[in-house]
């Protein structure tokens, strides 16, 4: 389905919106992706599971990236990499790893690679000791953006990080998607239902609802690389391009 299609769910005349509430929740630090920003590569790293739980990672890049120059473009091919192929690619640079350090660096329960009170950051072999089924999805969009979703369940808890590198910039763009975790007081959803309550009375959505159908089609799509052997998978249906919403909708307090 292209943007085309989603367009015309207008014509029903009332607002759509959907998603994870990955993209509405607390940050540390409280950034934003500059809107107009020029981005060379993203990423997030985090914990969940294949196929649902993939789809929280999806929406967390998304949120950030579509703020790019230009807008959001579609994604034309997606790979997945599992296992040894995920630790064979993460040590060939098939994505970036400076990333990858920067994702885990925001991620408030890493699990301490070693005990006391000296750097606790893990090295590779640690990292291969702690996780023990890694995977990724890999995927570029049409304006060359390449993306990394990367889980490492056993290390990374709780959450997700995205980071980016920016042209132009020294610093990478990073922070943390905080959701309140049990136990104590679990806090998913308020974030997200506040923006629902908002386009209730304002009667449009607070982000594309494009955004939900692009993440839906990479979740499916890298599912299916995975059960093809993690082969690279072509996707002309995620020609879906859309520009977002200029305003943040991220929660603050």
């Amino acid at each position: 389905m292209g943007s085309g299609n989603v367009r015309h769910l207008g014509r029903v005349g009332f607002p759509f919106m959907a998603g994870s509430s990955l993209p509405v929740t607390w940050r540390i630090p409280s950034v934003e992706m500059p809107l107009g920003a020029e981005v060379d590569e993203a990423m997030c790293v985090g914990c969940g599971w294949i196929d649902g739980g993939d789809f929280h990672g999806y929406e967390t890049i998304q949120a950030m990236v579509e703020r790019r120059r230009g807008g959001e473009s579609g994604v034309q091919w997606i790979q997945a990499y599992r296992g040894d192929a995920f630790w064979q690619a993460h040590a060939e640079g098939q994505w970036s790893r400076k990333l990858v350090e920067a994702c885990l660096c925001r991620n408030h329960q890493l699990t301490p690679a070693r005990s006391g009170f000296n750097n606790v950051f893990p090295t590779y072999d640690e990292m291969r000791s702690l996780v023990g089924d890694p995977w990724a999805y890999q995927y570029e969009h049409h304006d060359g953006l390449r993306c990394t979703m990367i889980a490492l369940n056993g290390l990374a808890g709780g959450s997700w990080s995205f980071a980016a590198r920016l042209k132009g910039e020294h610093q990478l763009l990073s922070t943390f998607m905080h959701l309140p975790m049990p136990p104590g007081l679990a806090n998913f959803f308020s974030p997200l239902v506040n923006n629902i309550e908002q386009m209730f009375l304002s009667g449009k959505p607070s982000y594309p609802i494009e955004r939900t159908l692009l993440t839906t089609g990479l979740t499916a799509a890298g599912v299916e690389s995975l059960h093809q052997e993690q082969v690279r998978l072509e996707t002309p249906h995620l020609d879906i391009a859309y520009q977002p919403n200029p305003e943040s909708t991220y929660w603050r307090t």
